[in-house]
């Protein structure tokens, strides 16, 4: 991938070298969020640790996290509680998509929705959003507060667009990248925004960091939007081309149906339409991909994010934070397709 600074001699990037800078603060945010949910009654305390044991990258606090180390040298109490309460939003926003989506699987195993009911489920989701912003009032720190609250607004606005557009075959990459900016690249945007907020960086370096987070988060989507066809059902931890099945077209489909082959449009629209590959296979549809390289159009542009991405570090000095934060986008497009 090009961009603005490489790495010589060249060595894979991985998930573990860039968490192992906030590997003990992660510890802090675990305990941090186990506090907040000792409080909670049983059941919403049962419910909580369930969808906390399902696991989960926690790629969301970490990218907080370095932002705050890199701006100020270290992770205060305050970065560690913002770290907790971006991770409880990212959980509250999958557990309503799980009821949106009628989920059964969650990271292999079976839902909150499917496992509790939607009724107590959607509950749960609001539990999470307030306590979150519980946790964020005490740190009376507006400028905080403002950028989590526009997230969150843009996030469900995303969550509108996005269920308008189920099913419709016409929809564009511009709007699809709309819907994807709002559903999860303000989120990214928003932590790495609140890692300098929190750790007193001045306007331009916070905003240096809202760019930089927007465009991770953009390319994070679309990297995640291509392995829904390369991947497996056991890595993904749901079938193989879910989006699909589910009325949700996403670049790879976008660009093949932008070819304008009669046939390609049949084959979307019946999958979308009976919900499943009755009439169509799985195997038709990627090879209908594999024939018109729409992956390698899409991965091109997750890369073209993530330059900007680099880009947008120039003004912050050396540090290993920040090369960790250059590493981020260079691990996000060499997942495994």
């Amino acid at each position: 991938m090009s961009g603005v600074e490489t790495q010589t001699p060249y060595s894979p990037v991985t998930a573990e070298r860039i968490f192992s800078l906030v590997r003990a603060d992660l510890a802090r945010v675990e305990e941090e969020i186990d506090r907040y949910l000792s409080d909670a009654s049983g059941d919403v305390s049962a419910i909580a640790r369930y969808l906390r044991e399902a696991g989960g990258k926690r790629v969301r606090p970490a990218l907080l996290l370095i932002c705050a180390r890199m701006a100020s040298g270290e992770a205060s109490v305050s970065a560690v509680r913002m770290a907790s309460v971006v991770e409880m939003l990212h959980t509250a926003t999958l557990v309503h998509d799980d009821i949106i989506d009628e989920a059964g699987v969650r990271r292999g195993r079976a839902s909150a929705n499917a496992r509790w009911g939607n009724n107590v489920t959607v509950l749960m989701g609001d539990w999470l959003y307030m306590t979150a912003y519980d946790m964020t009032l005490r740190e009376r720190n507006f400028a905080v507060l403002d950028s989590l609250t526009r997230m969150t607004r843009l996030m469900v606005e995303g969550e509108i667009i996005q269920l308008s557009l189920i099913g419709d075959s016409r929809i564009t990459e511009e709007q699809h990248l709309d819907i994807v900016r709002r559903k999860t690249a303000y989120m990214f945007s928003s932590c790495a925004e609140v890692g300098g907020l929190i750790s007193n960086a001045d306007l331009e370096r916070c905003a240096a960091l809202a760019r930089y987070g927007l465009s991770v988060g953009i390319a994070f989507q679309l990297i995640d939007d291509v392995l829904d066809f390369t991947s497996t059902e056991e890595k993904l931890g749901k079938p193989v081309l879910s989006d699909l099945r589910e009325g949700k077209l996403t670049l790879p489909l976008i660009y093949l149906l932008e070819e304008g082959v009669p046939a390609h449009r049949e084959m979307v629209e019946s999958v979308m339409r009976e919900r499943g590959f009755d009439t169509f296979s799985r195997e038709q549809v990627l090879g209908a991909i594999r024939e018109h390289k729409t992956i390698e159009r899409a991965v091109g542009e997750a890369r073209r994010y993530a330059d900007e991405a680099i880009e947008s570090l120039a003004l912050f000095p050396h540090s290993e934070y920040r090369q960790a934060l250059l590493d981020v986008p260079r691990f996000i497009v060499e997942r495994e397709m």
